[in-house]
Order: structure tokens, then sequence, then C-alpha cells
């Protein structure tokens, strides 16, 4: 059984940082991608950056130059550091794993962390 326990949202206020991890646990196949994905209510899950098995990052255009993904391989951890943080990435955020059981494509998803920006 894949799980994806995420750790890290809270409050923060405007300018603010938060670091997010996610530690995926019971993989067997061959990861090919992990990210993080966020939604508010009344809206579609959209992608906010991801990171493939070889290390390649995709960001959204929304967070570029404020927010980091990264990953610990030994650790089976996926990392989002976000800085200066404005009240529109209020969101609940949702960690998100792709592995490869021959030609399908499955995809985890952890429970999701509220991450919310106020003054």
């Amino acid at each position: 059984q894949v799980q994806l326990v995420e750790s890290g949202g809270g409050l923060v206020e405007p300018g603010g940082s938060l670091r997010l991890s996610c530690a995926v646990s019971g993989s067997i196949f061959s990861k090919l991608v992990m990210g993080w994905y966020r939604q508010v209510p009344g809206h579609q899950r959209e992608l906010v950056a991801g990171i493939t098995h070889r290390g390649i990052i995709n960001y959204s255009d929304f967070v570029k130059g404020r927010f980091t993904i990264s990953r610990d391989n030994a650790r089976n951890t996926v990392y989002l550091q976000m800085n200066s943080l404005k009240p529109e990435d209020t969101a609940v955020y949702y960690c998100n794993e792709v592995v490869a059981a021959g030609p399908t494509h499955l995809w985890y998803w952890g429970q999701g962390t509220q991450v919310t920006v106020s003054s």
C-alpha cells in the first residue's frame, strides 16, 4: 500500500516562508515524477511543481522564483520550500507520486496539508 504523508503546512504572514515535506512509503514500482499540487475550494487542483526521477524540474508560472522543489531519494521524501508567500497561495497542498507499473501509470496522493497566508 503506497502512502504519502505531508507535513509542514500552517498559517504564515504575507512574505513569510514555509517548507512542506512529503514522505512516501510502500512504493514498489519505478518512480516517474513526484510533485506538489494545490486546490482552493470550488476550483480544480493545479500543479505547483514537479520533479522527475532524473531531477528534471517544472514549476508553474505563479510560483517561479518563489518556490523550490527538491527530493531526497534515500529518504523517499520530496520537499517544497515556499518563500515570499502571498495570500493567493492559500490552499490545500497535495503531494503526488506517479509510478510506472508496466505500461500503466499510477497516480498516488497524500491527504493534503492546509497552507494559509494571512495577516
